[in-house]
């Protein structure tokens, strides 16, 4: 353990702020091993445990994991019903998991095709875990970055017509406060796993200068050692926000 101390270098007074995670390569785990997707699905909730816990070490403010995108409706109904079945033993856990820690629990995207039950469970939890700060867990579940600007223009529109925003002066920020993620900061790194190389309508706004970080490892294999290693790489990256750094100025 000394040893790999030494080699991953953390500055913790640079810990991002956000972290945001795609949870890539649950499937192929399993069908590596022989096994149904099923039980790639339920390591991956495990993987997502551990991380909630090292994040929550490390003084993350914002953890976002990709759990099911709007997309993935298309995906066999034997897998959409384990999938969700799984989300749903998830949400009922999560709040007596995180019964010790100040965390806050919150589910973004539409509820549009979620189960009555799905959707009671996270009206519980939601309200019962609002007065937390240290830590938010955000889940996008039905979620689409293209959905997300969608109904945020669709609330604007609607703004609009009722007279309280004018077309010739909407804003950036006009935006940002109708999306999912109105009061989140956007992510300063974005991770997904399984070496796949892409973000798939996942904040597709939010991420505009995020620094991603894309390592081979499938999800229900992501360690401390992997998470540690994203947060060095983003430390080693130098934020420019479309300026120049100062050794250009």
């Amino acid at each position: 353990m000394a040893l790999f101390k030494k080699k991953i270098d953390i500055d913790m007074n640079n810990i991002p702020k956000h972290i945001a995670i795609i949870l890539d390569g649950n499937g192929r785990w399993a069908e590596n091993r022989g096994l149904p997707r099923s039980v790639g699905h339920q390591e991956g909730a495990n993987a997502v445990k551990r991380t909630i816990e090292l994040a929550y070490d490390m003084g993350v403010k914002y953890i976002t994991f990709f759990a099911f995108s709007s997309e993935n409706w298309s995906r066999p109904k034997t897998e959409v019903d384990g999938l969700m079945d799984l989300y749903l033993k998830y949400l009922k856990s999560a709040e007596e998991e995180t019964n010790d820690k100040n965390v806050r629990i919150r589910i973004i995207g539409s509820r549009q095709g979620l189960s009555k039950e799905m959707i009671d469970q996270i009206d519980k939890i939601e309200k019962n875990t609002i007065d937390k700060d240290q830590m938010n867990i955000i889940i996008a579940l039905n979620y689409g970055g293209r959905q997300d600007i969608l109904q945020a223009t669709q609330k604007i529109a609607d703004d609009i017509q009722k007279g309280i925003l004018s077309k010739d002066n909407i804003t950036e920020e006009d935006i940002q406060k109708r999306l999912y993620t109105e009061d989140v900061p956007d992510p300063d790194l974005l991770i997904r796993t399984s070496g796949e190389m892409r973000i798939s309508n996942f904040l597709i706004w939010q991420c505009s200068y995020s620094e991603f970080y894309f390592p081979k490892v499938l999800w229900p294999d992501f360690r401390e050692k992997h998470f540690k290693e994203a947060i060095a790489e983003y430390q080693r990256r130098n934020r420019r926000f479309g300026g120049l750094n100062r050794k250009q100025v």
